[in-house]
């Protein structure tokens, strides 16, 4: 059940696809490219069409127009038993009056494989999602947790080269769901097989994908690794979506340099960096744990944006104070570190709000 990636993984093509139920299209003109053997999150809200498109690549739904392909082979109107992907479901979907090594074995007994042959791969795909004691108990005598490794372990005993996996997590509370996102993440590094992942967490997809693809009625908004979404979104729904984001109203002021623009806010002058085109109403955005608050009169530094601010909010996180600062009458958040050599701040205080160059992102 192991190998590399290179052999094992299946590419899958996405072209030009639609999904309409009624009157209402889910999909619209959707066009992907998902690389062999690799980690893709498909990220959006609810009703934004990923659940659609994961059960379009399963063959649970068929496109209104478009095809899918795997690894070049067109699978639109293949049936899902033929497809040769395995599928986690958000509920789990066991078997209750099968044991947990009759719930992974099904799929090889239904495609007549030896029972000796079976055993083995089962006590094999028990080892990877680590309940090798457990094969003889039911559904209802695990955790969750578990639970979901036996789904997942039932999805991959008969090797596929896909593995769709949809929000899988959702029902686990949040200390089993961070420690089964690394394990999901470190099993695709054992397997090496492609894996789709939908989910409406954020962090989830930051943390588990190679690549995410951000989902909004029905369209991509924008693809890329987890770092490029996250410091460089290319609208104001990316920018929103992935993580916190202050969105500053600026006026743009022509170029600054390759790459940046100077910008307005009100009467302080900022500058920004630009991927390209800068849209008649631009945004400039900067993530909250990038600011550093300086008290008033206090040394900034050089190759830094700063707007003066009053504290409207301070609260203490554990880790971090998050604070509502008006500046230049906009309203922003700062994520500041708790830390002995960082200064508190209190509603009132008056503040200089001090961010990197590069870390303004122009939209």
């Amino acid at each position: 059940m192991q190998g590399p990636v290179s052999s094992l993984g299946a590419q899958i093509l996405l072209e030009g696809i639609d999904k309409r139920f009624t009157n209402f299209m889910a999909i619209a003109g959707l066009t992907l490219e998902i690389r062999k053997g690799e980690f893709i999150s498909l990220l959006g809200p609810s009703g934004s069409g990923k659940s659609t498109l994961l059960s379009m690549i399963a063959g649970f739904e068929q496109p209104t127009a478009g095809q899918i392909f795997i690894d070049g082979k067109n699978v639109t109107r293949v049936s899902p038993e033929k497809r040769n992907v395995g599928m986690v479901f958000q509920n789990y979907a066991l078997f209750p009056h099968l044991t947990v090594t009759e719930n992974i074995g099904f799929a090889l007994k239904q495609r007549n494989v030896l029972r000796s042959e079976i055993q083995q791969r089962v006590t094999e795909a028990l080892d990877l999602v680590q309940l090798s004691s457990l094969g003889g108990r039911f559904p209802q005598q695990l955790s969750g947790g578990q639970q979901q490794r036996v789904a997942i372990a039932r999805a991959v005993i008969f090797n596929p080269p896909v593995l769709l996996m949809d929000e899988p997590l959702s029902a686990l509370d949040k200390q089993l769901r961070d420690e089964m996102q690394i394990e999901i993440k470190h099993l695709h590094d054992r397997l090496g097989i492609t894996f789709i992942y939908v989910t409406h967490d954020q962090k989830e997809a930051l943390v588990m994908s190679d690549r995410v693809a951000v989902l909004n009625n029905g369209k991509v908004e924008q693809i890329g690794s987890p770092t490029a979404l996250y410091d460089e979104p290319e609208n104001q729904f990316v920018a929103s979506f992935i993580g916190e984001a202050n969105l500053l109203n600026v006026v743009d002021g022509g170029a600054a340099g390759p790459g940046l623009r100077i910008v307005r806010a009100g009467d302080q002058v900022l500058q920004a960096r630009t991927g390209g085109s800068v849209s008649a109403t631009p945004l400039c955005m900067v993530r909250p744990e990038k600011i550093r608050l300086v008290q008033a009169g206090g040394v900034t530094g050089s190759g830094v944006n700063t707007l003066p601010g009053i504290v409207r909010e301070a609260t203490f996180m554990g880790d971090a104070f998050r604070y509502v600062i008006d500046a230049n009458s906009q309203r922003l958040i700062v994520k500041q570190a708790h830390r002995a050599d960082l200064p508190g701040f209190a509603p009132g205080d008056n503040t200089i709000l001090s961010w990197a160059i590069n870390d303004t992102r122009l939209i």
